[in-house]
């Protein structure tokens, strides 16, 4: 049975629809409100204050602290100083992905690492024999995503430490209500944000800090539905939707490589030997079949194809999770994983895996449209990732 985070009793007095999902073990809300739409506006023009404990996250310290993190991400982490925040993947023995997460180096040999799926056992296996230390930290650090155009001018209102020189996945320490704080320039909403790393027990005075102070922002707590629509937009991967882990695979077809998920960038094959290194330059070198494309769906065709049955269409309200069948002609060349309709870029959009011939910016496609239990077809255009990526998410905020 799932339980509360340590936000719980904050979010529970605000959660009005009672929409909640489990995430890790723990109640997470889906959206407070009956309809998402004032989250969704405040991650994209103010600030949201989104619940992100359930993340697993872990403390990696010891001598051999940075050998076992080479040897599991295919990052080269001795290119990453102090204070810096990294996105990484990692592999099994073969180049499939068995997770990505954020990596922050907090000192020369100490890390903490964050993950979708528990990673401890695989972990501790890739350190056997070695000087260090891992310790699952997810019960003791909360953690706060604070997401949105106006987010880091709360944040000089109410943060104790140096927002201001705080640079695009970085990392800076303060305090926030009197509570020791880490704060870092990353998110999952592909605009300006930040993290909030705290102490479990002192979590509730950081919350309430930042929701007093951030009323003049107009700050809204959001829920799972909004962001999910905002990552879309950004291009963002979840695991076990748009990829499956390699782990929990059945068949070869669902185990991807970091080639064919738009992770080749983070593929270092010029470091010291990592786990899947030798499968990896042998994608490096033979290509994929696959590739993780954005899709965008001619709307006027839908309401043409909906007209035909005397209906029109209504923009679907939230991310679709559920994948549908990509074609080209009258074959099937992949799959949608992600849909949602923009309320940004007022566009269907979609997350979508496809053959690689079928992966060219500008390459029309057919993506499937179920009308009153009729399985149909509608034009969705290849286009670049991410969809929406404005200057300010990476800009020094002023």
């Amino acid at each position: 049975m799932p339980i509360g985070t340590a936000f719980h009793e904050r979010t529970f007095a605000l959660c009005h629809s009672l929409n909640y999902r489990e995430w890790s073990g723990y109640y997470t809300v889906s959206v407070y409100e009956v309809h998402h739409e004032h989250e969704y506006n405040a991650i994209r023009n103010a600030c949201a204050l989104i619940d992100i404990s359930p993340l697993y996250k872990y403390l990696i310290t010891g001598k051999d602290a940075t050998k076992l993190v080479n040897r599991v991400i295919t990052r080269d982490i001795n290119k990453v100083a102090v204070g810096q925040v990294i996105y990484a993947c990692w592999c099994d023995e073969e180049g499939k992905v068995i997770d990505d997460g954020t990596i922050t180096r907090l000192e020369e040999n100490k890390y903490r690492w964050t993950a979708a799926d528990p990673s401890l056992r695989w972990f501790r296996q890739c350190g056997v024999n070695m000087d260090v230390q891992i310790e699952d930290i997810s019960e003791q650090t909360a953690a706060l995503a604070l997401q949105g155009p106006a987010s880091a001018r709360l944040l000089k209102t109410v943060a104790e430490a140096d927002i201001a020189n705080l640079k695009y996945f970085r990392k800076t320490s303060g305090t926030i209500a009197g509570v020791p704080v880490d704060i870092s320039r990353t998110g999952y909403t592909g605009d300006l944000g930040y993290e909030i790393w705290i102490p479990w027990n002192d979590a509730v005075k950081v919350w309430d800090a930042l929701m007093e102070k951030g009323k003049q922002f107009d700050i809204h707590a959001a829920g799972m539905l909004a962001l999910d629509v905002a990552r879309v937009e950004a291009g963002l991967l979840l695991i076990e939707v748009d990829y499956t882990s390699s782990k929990k695979a059945l068949i070869p077809a669902q185990k991807f490589s970091p080639y064919e998920l738009g992770f080749g960038k983070m593929v270092h094959l010029e470091k010291e030997n990592f786990i899947g290194k030798r499968a990896l330059a042998e994608d490096n070198k033979r290509g994929v079949a696959r590739q993780l494309v954005g899709l965008e769906v001619d709307w006027v065709e839908v309401e043409e194809q909906f007209d035909k049955f005397g209906l029109s269409p209504a923009a679907p309200s939230q991310a679709s999770r559920v994948a549908v069948p990509v074609y080209s002609g009258d074959g099937q060349v992949g799959k949608a994983t992600t849909t949602a309709f923009s309320p940004l870029l007022k566009k269907l959009i979609a997350l979508a895996s496809v053959g690689s011939e079928y992966a060219k910016v500008g390459t029309k496609l057919q993506m499937e449209l179920t009308i009153e239990a009729q399985r149909r077809k509608t034009t969705a255009t290849v286009v670049g990732l991410p969809f929406f990526n404005p200057k300010r998410k990476t800009a020094v905020p002023v």
